[in-house]
């Protein structure tokens, strides 16, 4: 249980203690007050910079002893494993979804991609415009702590794939180490999202990744409507409360 002041305000001096990414998860869902609510985003947010900063130094420290390695037998080691992970960087990311094939390049598009850019409007409502500013202000409240995250709408704000697995580690916080991902790897990231989703929450995975990477932007609509089934699914789990 949290610490709280005697104005009833929880005290930020315990919350740098806590090292659970799921606890403070639950506490920002049950906060009521305003300033609550921000102190908790903002403990949220050291607590993942002070896990990527200890991945960093890890990190660092195991390169430091691989150079020493290869230093200690002449160099061999030490170029043969820069020269490994200079490759790996430079290879292109690849499929890792099960039975379903790359597009060779040039080829035609995929019946995928043109399915994709019909996506189906969400059910027509009277407040569909509330419905979809409300959905929108919920992922941006639910990703706020992340960084390289800023979401102002459902079509160019998702293209790097980052957004989504932001909010799916957001209810997830152990399925995958959120500051490992690469922006410059969108299909990685959306693979990553969209499996992770459906393993956890039962999720279907109604985007394709080949189909998005090849769009400029992807359709607010197919977005929108994933993004309702998350949320959806988070609700028939019991990881999202919705007002009765």
């Amino acid at each position: 249980m949290e610490s709280k002041t005697d104005d009833g305000s929880v005290a930020t001096g315990e919350l740098s203690a806590i090292e659970d990414e799921e606890v403070l998860n639950k506490m920002l869902d049950n906060a009521k007050d305003f300033e609550e609510r921000k102190i908790l985003r903002a403990a949220l947010r050291d607590l993942l910079k002070k896990k990527r900063d200890k991945r960093e130094q890890d990190r660092g420290s195991r390169q430091q002893d691989l150079r020493q390695q290869g230093l200690s037998k002449g160099g061999t080691t030490g170029g043969a494993v820069g020269i490994g992970r200079a490759s790996m960087n430079q290879q292109p990311p690849t499929n890792k979804t099960s039975g379903q094939a790359s597009p060779s390049a040039g080829g035609k598009a995929s019946p995928a991609l043109a399915s994709a850019q019909k996506c189906p409007s969400p059910a027509a409502a009277p407040n569909i415009k509330n419905v979809k500013q409300m959905l929108l202000d919920w992922c941006r409240a639910k990703t706020e702590p992340y960084e390289g995250v800023n979401i102002r709408n459902f079509s160019s704000s998702w293209k790097d794939g980052i957004a989504f697995c932001a909010l799916v580690h957001r209810f997830f916080p152990d399925a995958f180490e959120y500051y490992t991902l690469n922006p410059t790897k969108p299909k990685e990231n959306f693979e990553l999202a969209f499996s992770t989703a459906e393993r956890l929450a039962g999720c279907p995975p109604l985007l394709d990744p080949d189909d998005l990477i090849r769009m400029k932007e992807p359709d607010w609509k197919c977005v929108y409507t994933y993004i309702q089934e998350f949320y959806r699914c988070l609700v028939e789990k019991g990881l999202v409360k919705t007002k009765k």
